[in-house]
């Protein structure tokens, strides 16, 4: 592995000199700055960067460096995040039936492209238990009906405190989060079988099939209380055809789906995705 690093993720009103801040930190403190990127909104007023520098020769230890960046933030009225490439997440991944995102997953991170651990697995249904225990990883059943939703989820949120789950990704888990659990564990993930923001909610391909379109598409986003309406991190899209069935948009969209999650979750692990409004920054 390489020489781990720190990545500050910062978004604050537009001013002069902000850049020249922000790296003098760094720079400061005996820091190598090797990757930097910037994007100003200047609608929103609002400037947002991505700094990512060496921890190696660095003054500052690391329980201190938030301390310190802090007293340059306040000013600025930022707000901000700080990482360490070597901390690596705890991923959920949650599924209902379907198991292609599922799989996907699961051997890009056996395969060293994504940089987190995965220790649960959790389903409304039982079907995929079996791939749990192929990739030894705890499975957990918790079925939902309208009148059991409330405390399945509270039972969820346990399982997500008693993993130290991070981050939860919804690899085609068909079920609608409630607002009271985005607002208790609001880092979640889902893909979405549709270029968004068309065809949003259930049966998109159906629905692609009878309007006729001549593209279809996918796209992950943060999950919020809005059904498919959270901020998006990564999108992409494939051309159909008349001569194209429901079967055949399906069939072309699940590689869309493993693709576009798949990125997604790579760049969120990597902290190159910075939330803001309803909107998102990716600096890839």
């Amino acid at each position: 592995m390489s020489s781990p690093t720190a990545t500050l993720l910062i978004s604050c009103p537009d001013q002069p000199g902000l850049v020249a801040k922000m790296a003098n930190f760094i720079y400061a403190n005996g820091g190598n700055i090797i990757h930097a990127d910037q994007h100003t909104d200047f609608l929103a007023g609002l400037f947002l960067t991505r700094i990512e520098w060496q921890l190696e020769g660095f003054n500052l230890p690391r329980d201190i460096i938030g301390a310190a960046f802090r007293a340059i933030a306040q000013p600025l009225n930022a707000t901000w995040q700080l990482h360490f490439s070597d901390a690596l997440p705890r991923l959920a991944v949650w599924v209902s039936q379907q198991d292609h995102c599922l799989y996907d997953l699961l051997w890009r991170q056996r395969a060293g492209e994504l940089q987190a651990e995965i220790p649960l697995i959790l389903s409304n249904h039982s079907k995929l238990a079996p791939i749990a225990e192929q990739f030894g990883i705890d499975f957990h059943h918790l079925p939902i009906t309208p009148e059991t939703k409330a405390a399945q989820e509270a039972q969820q949120l346990q399982l997500l405190h008693d993993y130290r789950i991070d981050l939860v990704v919804l690899a085609k888990y068909m079920q609608v989060l409630t607002a009271d659990f985005i607002h208790t564990f609001p880092s979640v993930i889902n893909i979405h079988h549709s270029f968004l923001p068309a065809f949003a909610g259930a049966n998109p391909y159906q629905r692609a099939y009878e309007r006729g379109v001549k593209i279809i598409g996918a796209t992950a986003h943060y999950v919020t209380q809005d059904l498919d309406e959270g901020p998006i991190i990564e999108q992409d899209v494939v051309r159909v055809s008349h001569r194209d069935q429901v079967a055949d948009l399906i069939r072309k969209g699940k590689d869309l789906e493993r693709m576009v999650l798949a990125r997604a979750v790579r760049l969120h692990l990597q902290n190159r995705v910075l939330v803001y409004g309803n909107r998102t920054v990716v600096f890839a």
